[in-house]
């Protein structure tokens, strides 16, 4: 079955509780994983899945964001039907304000929608770290002819207080949310799990579908642990984290070193698309006791230069610079960071751009780090980065 699909990004999240990452760019802009940024994740999702036909909703902080999808995400050409677009908000409301939440971005831009007359309207945020395969979900809207599928995951029943749970009967069709109920009702067949979905103010979860199922529109929960991605083996499980918080940030970049991680990022069936930078490949030198460059249990992007710096546990991120005698643990480091001889950093996030002066530590007495970086709660250390220049063109006068 062949079915006209337009798929819309929601690209507008403030990210605030990812301050400082979130001071110069939108949450779905924020680098992750070494060489990629967090709305990658949709969008691959999205052209894994054949659906081409993309609106990204962007507003809060955009310019980063919307270099990034300039400089890698541009598919248009002879294929009118094959776009990416990004959609700057508008004010298109009466009260001519900002997106006041998903249901409003939405409702703001419903003539896209109007004008492209899909048959499936698919909404995604861009906010997650997900590997998702949106054309089974698609099948499975279509199967149970619903007027709306909704995309749940179970979690444990104990922490049903932490969301709004979707409550489903034995065919998955949703009956009522529930906001933040610890006695919410459990998924039909497994009493130690609830369905969650996420919430705001004015929001699907919260005010668009309620409604719908009062009306007794056919409103179905689709299980994201029934997932299957191509080139997975049968035994995976489907990942879906979200990274709101700076420890979620770390812990979900963290999960990318493991021995077999939990998100593959070397599916070749379901590639992780991003930007196609021109960098050279990492380079590592020096083969001396107390100079050695190498890096263990860790990720490495293009353009690194590892000379004399052990690195362990750690991401590192494109164009960085470790020099002779430094030491990097257990941390993530953005592009063209360059760290000085005999630095010392453990549990920290680098931001872009940041020099850091032979000698220093990072991480190692977090009264000090106190005073000079952003300290979480857990003893993570976040430096705030430098912004990136520009190179523009000359004129000969």
């Amino acid at each position: 079955m062949e079915l006209r699909v337009l798929g819309i990004i929601l690209a507008g999240g403030k990210g605030t509780r990812l301050y400082p990452l979130t001071k110069e760019r939108a949450k779905p802009a924020v680098p992750f994983g070494g060489k990629y940024r967090i709305v990658d994740f949709v969008l691959s999702n999205f052209i894994n899945s054949g659906i081409y036909s993309l609106y990204v909703l962007t507003q809060f902080r955009s310019q980063s964001l919307l270099q990034h999808l300039n400089e890698g995400w541009q598919i248009g050409g002879i294929l009118k039907n094959q776009f990416i677009i990004s959609v700057p908000a508008q004010m298109r409301s009466p009260g001519e304000h900002w997106y006041q939440g998903t249901a409003d971005a939405i409702y703001q831009n419903i003539n896209l929608i109007e004008q492209a007359g899909p048959e499936v309207v698919a909404i995604f945020g861009a906010d997650h770290i997900y590997r998702m395969n949106i054309a089974h979900m698609i099948a499975d809207h279509q199967r149970t002819q619903a007027s709306c599928t909704v995309a749940a995951i179970p979690v444990p029943g104990k922490h049903a207080h932490e969301f709004g749970v979707i409550e489903t009967g034995p065919d998955n069709r949703i009956l009522a949310f529930h906001e933040k109920n610890p006695d919410a009702p459990r998924i039909p067949g497994d009493p130690d799990h609830v369905f969650a979905s996420d919430e705001s103010s004015r929001d699907f979860g919260r005010d668009i579908l309620p409604r719908l199922v009062a009306d007794r529109q056919a409103v179905y929960a689709y299980d994201f642990q029934t997932n299957k991605i191509p080139g997975e083996p049968a035994e995976a499980q489907p990942y879906w984290r979200d990274v709101g918080t700076i420890e979620a940030y770390w812990e979900a970049n963290m999960d990318l070193r493991a021995v077999k991680p939990s998100l593959n990022l070397y599916n070749r069936q379901w590639p992780l698309r991003t930007n196609s930078y021109p960098d050279p490949p990492a380079k590592f030198t020096f083969d001396d006791e107390h100079r050695r460059g190498e890096a263990v249990d860790s990720i490495v992007s293009g353009g690194c230069i590892l000379s004399g710096g052990r690195v362990r546990n750690s991401i590192l991120g494109r164009g960085v610079r470790v020099h002779a005698a430094a030491s990097i643990e257990d941390s993530v480091i953005l592009d063209n960071c360059d760290i000085g001889r005999r630095v010392k950093i453990r549990r920290a996030i680098l931001d872009k751009n940041v020099r850091v002066p032979p000698d220093s530590t990072i991480g190692y007495d977090l009264e000090q780090d106190r005073r000079l970086y952003h300290v979480t709660e857990t003893g993570i250390v976040v430096v705030e980065g430098n912004r990136t220049p520009v190179d523009i063109s000359s004129v000969f006068v």
